[in-house]
């Protein structure tokens, strides 16, 4: 079904990502792609449903890859895309409609089927995936887990025969991943063959027929399913991979308790035109809390955090600090947030460049530091596009360290990340609240909640 043959690539003709690749999935089968963060995962998933070498100008690749027979090199794309169905990790990147109907059948519409089939078709897909909620819906209005359904639906409506996911779950909850492995198990079940690039793997464990080892642009080790499920903690904990199963082995931290309340939030309420968002929301959080936020997609919780750094306003309720108000203007000046999607603030046109710009009069010996906590020093004169998605992420955090701000809001600051990488921020993060900073910590990952927050909130 899919076959990589001695393949080597690099997006320029100096550099190498990958190196002597050769890998043979059947049809049918279900096979994970792992390894730590940068190893070059998404790359072979590139190669798989052609945008590489079809969007990768003066790119250098050798070797061979086919699905179904053809040579993906030598397909047109749009052949390529009526039997291979792709779901990335940023799905908004592959969305190109206002609304989510219109979104699921745009593949349909531009293979010319009928309005009658189109019709079937979508109906089909919204109810074998269980996602008639989101029919009907504008895309703006969704939150980052319900595009992530609405990608798969898009892919799933094409009925390929190829599916590439790039980190599914990134910013799932767990209602919804569970969602997820259904799907992909009921594709599964028809046939369908499948390759997933994941961080978070738990979810798996009863769908793979094999996983595949990455590490530093190689196939280093390729399991069963029995033998990836018998990897010791030991084992696991070298490769870089998160846990196996849903419960975290983390242990509970340490966290400084400080008798005064810092931060109020009281009977807050926010709307976006006239739809409530949440309403009557009161919490407090002390210096040195680590406090995490959690909840089903779409509760609110990003919005929360917006309304905390000053980027929206509330329409009701109060925010203090040592039972001061703080206007948007304060909390602006006060709070500094890294995104759920690190694209919209990264600025510069090198990791070293974005920051300087973030540390302001940071001293280089400063910037240095930063960057080999993140594990990053040896990207620091590269442009920050070409980083992975979990190199992003890393690279978000650290210009938000370097900040100092009293109150660090992350939105979802794991995805993307493997094990190691996700102890480090961890780290970090535990390390501002021992100096007495504020941390608001917005995720779906269980693993990384247990083992950081001393606190928890679900909306």
């Amino acid at each position: 079904m899919i076959k990589i043959h001695n393949v080597s690539f690099g997006y320029t003709q100096e550099e190498q990502i990958l190196k002597n690749i050769n890998l043979h999935i059947n049809k049918g089968e279900c096979v994970l792609l792992c390894g730590k963060s940068g190893c070059g995962k998404t790359t072979v998933t590139k190669l798989i449903n052609g945008l590489i070498p079809h969007f990768t100008d003066n790119c250098r690749l050798e070797g061979t890859v086919t699905v179904e027979g053809k040579n993906v090199a030598e397909t047109q794309i749009y052949e390529l895309a009526e039997k291979i169905g792709s779901v990335f990790q940023n799905p908004k990147s592959q969305f190109f409609n206002l609304d989510s109907d219109t979104e699921i059948v745009f593949g349909l519409e531009n293979a010319g089927a009928s309005p009658d089939s189109i019709n079937e078709r979508l109906r089909a897909t919204t109810k074998a995936l269980n996602i008639e909620r989101l029919r009907r819906r504008s895309i703006f209005s969704m939150s980052a887990g319900e595009k992530q359904s609405l990608a798969f639906a898009s892919s799933y409506a094409m009925n390929p025969h190829v599916y590439v996911l790039d980190e599914p779950t990134a910013n799932l909850d767990e209602g919804a991943i569970e969602v997820l492995r259904e799907q992909i198990a009921k594709i599964k079940e028809e046939g369908k063959t499948v390759l997933i690039a994941e961080h978070r793997i738990y979810f798996l464990m009863d769908l793979i027929d094999r996983a595949v080892l990455m590490e530093k642009g190689e196939i280093v080790r390729i399991f069963t399913r029995e033998a990836f499920l018998t990897l010791s903690e030991d084992e696991r904990i070298k490769m870089g991979l998160r846990t196996l199963g849903k419960k975290s082995v983390c242990p509970f931290p340490h966290i400084p308790d400080h008798s005064a309340e810092a931060l109020t939030v009281k009977n807050l309420c926010c709307k976006i035109k006239e739809n409530i968002i949440f309403e009557q929301l009161s919490f407090s959080v002390k210096n040195g809390d680590i406090l995490g936020i959690t909840g089903s997609n779409g509760a609110g919780k990003t919005t929360l955090l917006r309304c905390i750094a000053g980027l929206i306003k509330q329409s009701e309720g109060e925010l203090l600090l040592d039972g001061r108000p703080l206007n948007k203007k304060t909390r602006n000046r006060l709070c500094y947030l890294i995104m759920q999607d690190v694209n919209h603030q990264l600025f510069s046109d090198s990791l070293w460049n974005e920051c300087e710009l973030s540390g302001g009069e940071a001293e280089e010996g400063k910037i240095e530091e930063v960057l080999h906590q993140f594990d990053l020093s040896e990207w620091k004169h590269s442009h920050p596009m070409a980083l992975s998605g979990g190199q992003k992420q890393r690279l978000a955090i650290a210009a938000g360290v370097l900040q100092d701000k009293k109150i660090v809001l992350f939105d979802e600051p794991t995805s993307g990340l493997d094990y190691e990488h996700m102890l480090a921020v961890s780290a970090t993060i535990k390390g501002l609240a021992q100096k007495g900073h504020i941390v608001i910590i917005v995720t779906h990952d269980t693993e990384f909640l247990e083992c950081t927050c001393n606190r928890t909130i679900v909306l």
